[in-house]
């Protein structure tokens, strides 16, 4: 009799709901129990596992690894998907494996590249693939200098951390003066230059931001299945062109998202995120992680959460090749 596969994901994004859904709806039909922890009690995925707890609020990364320790041999966790704390966690790979888990997460090196955006910038370009022109900037003369250029170039520049996820920090310069425009109508993620430099001048110590070229749609996101033996099972990409969602195959994207996911090893989940510059796709963001949308793929006949945690198992799923390509939608 196969066994229960117990999966946990730790203080995830509420979109993952869809995630665990298609781990119990896994194709060989096999028994599957989901065990989720939040510092939010309200978090739709502590709702929807067979089993949840609040988080411990307030611990350090070397503390967080030894709460996760705990919870698996207490669990008896067998595949465990860290988001928090990942770089802490994947450094402690083999104490997770005595106790029996299995991380479905990259090796450290490759969580630490990706890190740090100026990094990966580095990296990525190291090996053939296409980055936008960027700059690193602490200071309000840095980044006066880094708007200068962008803008002489026919660009409109925009910033965000470093290091971070998502869209936290993002912000487009614009060189109009604040006024009503800027209180009217929905938030907007355009700020002026000059009460961005006025900020920057009163702060107590430097920023640490990425400026480079506001890159133009259509912004495609592609999920990787990768093996520990640096190949991959599974690359497609979702496309998002205004409302419009999509799906592609193309190998203008899929190429080098191969490139990047074998090449540093991102083994299991990652998303790794273009855009256009001009007209050529560009490197905008590499996700050491499952997406959010990664359920979306469901469209094309995939279930990527149930391959990964089989790869992560050590059952092989082989090449996966959507049988079809789900239809675009708003």
């Amino acid at each position: 009799m196969v066994s229960r596969v117990r999966v946990w994901l730790n203080r995830t994004y509420a979109e993952n709901v869809f995630f665990m859904d298609q781990l119990r709806r896994n194709p060989g039909d096999r028994a599957v129990e989901i065990h989720a922890t939040h510092g939010d009690p309200d978090s739709p995925v502590l709702a929807a596992a067979d089993t949840a707890e609040l988080e411990p609020e307030g611990l350090s990364p070397a503390a967080y690894v030894e709460y996760a320790l705990a919870q698996c041999e207490r669990r008896g966790i067998d595949v465990f998907v860290p988001r928090l704390h990942q770089a802490a966690i994947v450094a402690h790979r083999a104490e997770f494996e005595a106790a029996g888990t299995a991380l479905l997460a990259p090796p450290p090196e490759a969580v630490a590249v990706f890190h740090d955006k100026v990094i990966a910038y580095e990296a990525v370009q190291a090996i053939g693939v296409p980055v936008p022109p960027w700059w690193r900037v602490r200071s309000a003369d840095e980044l006066v200098a880094a708007v200068d250029e962008l803008e002489a170039g026919g660009y409109r520049a925009c910033f965000k951390p470093a290091s971070g996820a998502g869209g936290v920090g993002f912000r487009v310069i614009t060189r109009a003066p604040f006024s009503l425009t800027q209180l009217s109508g929905f938030p907007s993620p355009h700020v002026p230059l000059g009460l961005v430099l006025d900020a920057l001048r009163e702060a107590d110590e430097p920023v640490d931001w990425l400026v480079m070229p506001r890159l133009e749609q259509p912004e495609v996101s592609v999920d990787c299945l990768t093996g520990t033996d640096n190949r991959i099972r599974l690359a497609v990409g979702r496309t998002k062109n205004g409302r419009r969602r999509g799906f592609t195959l193309h190998e203008q994207w899929l190429e080098p998202a191969r490139r990047i996911a074998e090449g540093f090893g991102l083994h299991y989940l990652s998303n790794i995120q273009f855009r256009m510059l001009g007209e050529r796709p560009v490197l905008m963001d590499v996700n050491t992680r499952p997406a959010g949308g990664l359920h979306q793929l469901s469209l094309c006949g995939v279930n990527a959460p149930w391959a990964a945690v089989r790869l992560a198992l050590g059952e092989d799923p082989g090449e996966l090749v959507p049988p079809f390509l789900g239809q675009d939608y708003t």
